[in-house]
């Protein structure tokens, strides 16, 4: 969009922030949490703020916070998660009753699909039988038959295929081959310390080879850890596959079949995809490596490795043996929750992956407010002005580098709330009768989704969010940001809400995103979205300077004795926050019309919109999640996602008079100045 129109919806974003307080500098309205969108009694302002802001803005609501024995964290998002889940349940059972007419047919399938989960009895009768045919396909097949195989959508594959815009041409679409074949992050392969939940998999490997009578269960699981263990030593590292310079390796597959060795047309053409030439490996000197790693393994042990993840993959869908076996694993023992979800919370979960656009369509008309809708739109407004005078003021970058960043934020676009064009489900087969094939015909119609349009233009009307979901999204290749209807709403935004809650909570969000495009991966693609080198080597030196003193900041954050933040596969989401607070913080002040802002239960507005930051990373998260973040994670824990943040803000440390005494206070040269 162009920037007059964001100027009117500014200027009308305004009227509405300053009709929202009245003489008495309360918020006119009543917000949804604490009056004025702040909750006071969830603080702990007996804590020093400058030595924990997190508990400072939160202790009081950590403390009591109990998290439901069916989760591994509670929090903010898993709040407003909680209420989807509860709208999208009632929005699956009551099918087509209540549903407009251009809903109807996909009514019907999501209220097969959600039936076919609940019938538990069913599921039950079959036990493994769903899986039967596929097994006896593992035990028959060649080496390369098993390739063939890994092209297909209900079995595991060495090398993942995916298919979106092409880095350097992102009008048009590219397949991309990328390494797989790990049924761990693989840290937990190499990690000594992690060797406790690698010998868990192992048992989990022998036990679901034995439920599905697999021969010799236990020495075949035993050779395909070692066989995935073999492929983790090679495979890089998840900070690795971050930078798109790196991943950008086209080639034609011809070309990759020389450097790695493997039946690449066997499974392409099992993919669909037969007839494509060009491919672009994303690791690839990893790619070679796990080829021969394949190609050396014993065949009995490949069929069991495919065995074991066909069972894996197939076991929520399956008896309650199979389920209670990949919940203990992949739930208690990986993330610590202690309970098992109830089987509708499962059933939400699969078929809002399955179908999410049409159960997003019905929900958006049923719980979105359309005025909310633009109001978003206005904020988005007034933080693309803020970043533009952040840029214009940076002293250590060129007017030629400064140029293409305004050039790329002009040209930012940005989706709202709910898709303009709803996904097409027609070509969706759904039985309310068979569980396991209503997943076989999802995952198909997923793929096939992308198949058929690989050769057309880019769809950049195209969702990868469902509209109820709580959660936000950059995408370099299309320059556009998504805030689907889920995150837009109270804590995070709330008409009736102070300004400086408003701005600190959605505000931070869309500044987040917003930077993602100047982020040490989205700072590599221009306005157009192709990966290029539009900056000077002088500015990209400044920045790679600045980034690593930011990254040993968070290196040095110790959740646990001996584990560590990564500040390389953190990288982009820690840039991300502390430039999103900045150009919300910026965009706040600008907001107040040169005004100062008034004065709200003895809090300053600076002080309530850090605290509102503070609130928007609500969460409590069990031990074992954290871990599992930790290793494979691109997003610091919640604590230092905030504390690591505000510490870097000048304006921080004078809301709260933060001291050289205090635990989070850095001296001025120390503090990370990027965006």
């Amino acid at each position: 969009m162009s920037s007059p129109i964001y100027r009117v919806a500014l200027f009308a974003i305004s009227i509405v922030i300053a009709q929202t307080i009245g003489a008495t500098g309360q918020p006119a309205g009543s917000a949804s949490v604490g009056g004025w969108g702040f909750d006071l009694a969830g603080a702990d302002f007996a804590k020093n703020p400058g030595d924990d802001f997190f508990g400072y803005g939160n202790g009081a609501w950590y403390d009591r916070a109990v998290i439901p024995p069916d989760r591994s964290s509670i929090g903010v998002d898993t709040i407003l998660s909680i209420t989807a889940e509860a709208r999208i349940r009632d929005i699956l059972e009551r099918g087509q009753e209540g549903v407009g007419p251009s809903s109807q047919a996909d009514a019907a399938k999501f209220g097969a699909f959600y039936a076919a989960f609940m019938d538990e009895a069913r599921a039950e009768a079959l036990g493994a039988e769903p899986i039967a045919p596929l097994l006896r396909m593992i035990a028959a097949a060649t080496r390369e038959e098993l390739a063939g195989l890994m092209g297909r959508r209900s079995f595991f594959s060495l090398f993942g295929l995916g298919i979106g815009p092409d880095d350097k041409a992102p009008d048009r679409y590219a397949v991309s081959i990328r390494q797989g074949g790990l049924g761990l992050n693989r840290d937990y392969y190499v990690t000594p310390r992690l060797a406790e939940k690698k010998a868990a998999y192992l048992a989990y490997i022998v036990q679901l080879l034995a439920m599905i009578g697999w021969e010799a269960p236990a020495q075949s699981a035993a050779a395909i850890l070692d066989f995935e263990t073999a492929l983790a030593e090679v495979s890089w590292t998840n900070a690795e596959r971050r930078d798109p310079e790196k991943t950008y390796n086209p080639m034609s597959v011809a070309a990759l079949d020389q450097a790695a060795p493997f039946p690449w047309r066997r499974l392409l053409a099992s993919a669909d995809l037969g007839g494509l030439d060009r491919v672009v490996v994303v690791e690839n000197t990893a790619i070679p490596k796990i080829a021969a790693v394949y190609a050396l393994a014993p065949l009995d042990t490949l069929k069991a490795w495919q065995a074991f993840h066909l069972a894996d993959g197939a076991a929520p869908y399956l008896s309650k043996r199979f389920v209670a076996a990949n919940f203990d694993f992949r739930s208690r023992t990986m993330s610590g929750v202690a309970e098992q979800p109830e089987r509708w919370k499962r059933a939400v979960t699969t078929v809002n992956g399955a179908m999410g656009q049409a159960i997003g369509r019905v929900y958006v008309a049923r719980y979105f407010p359309p005025e909310a809708k633009a109001q978003i739109d206005g904020l988005v407004g007034h933080l693309r002005i803020a970043l533009k005078e952040r840029i214009a003021r940076l002293d250590w970058m060129s007017q030629e580098t400064k140029r293409r960043a305004f050039d790329k934020l002009a040209r930012l676009d940005v989706e709202i709330a709910y898709p303009n064009r709803w996904r097409d489900y027609s070509a969706l087969e759904v039985r309310p009768d068979d569980l396991f094939a209503d997943m076989q015909a999802a995952r198909k119609f997923a793929w096939m989704r992308q198949v058929n349009r690989l050769n057309a233009p880019v769809d950049r009307d195209d969702w990868y969010l469902n509209p109820q979901t709580v959660n936000a999204s950059y995408n370099a290749n299309l320059n556009e940001m998504t805030f689907p209807a889920g995150i837009l709403q109270p804590p995070y935004f709330d008409p009736a809400a102070d300004p400086a809650v408003n701005y600190g909570g959605v505000g931070a969000v869309i500044g987040h995103e917003m930077i993602h495009g100047y982020d040490d991966e989205g700072r590599k693609y221009d306005s157009a979205g192709v990966l290029s080198t539009w900056w000077t080597d002088a500015d990209a030196n400044q920045f790679t300077e600045r980034a690593a003193v930011l990254g040993r900041q968070f290196d040095s954050y110790e959740p646990f004795p001996g584990l560590h933040v990564k500040g390389d596969l953190t990288m982009g989401e820690n840039i991300a926050d502390l430039g999103g607070a900045l150009v919300a913080l910026d965009a706040y002040h600008n907001s107040l019309g040169h005004q100062p802002a008034p004065v709200i239960d003895g809090l300053s507005g600076d002080q309530r919109f850090f605290l509102s930051y503070a609130q928007s990373w609500r969460q409590k998260s069990t031990d074992d999640s954290i871990r599992q973040q930790l290793v494979s994670n691109s997003h610091a824990p919640v604590k230092y996602r905030v504390d690591g943040v505000v510490r870097n803000m000048e304006a921080w440390y004078n809301a709260f008079n933060v001291k050289p005494s205090d635990k989070l206070y850095l001296a001025p040269e120390d503090r990370v100045r990027i965006w």
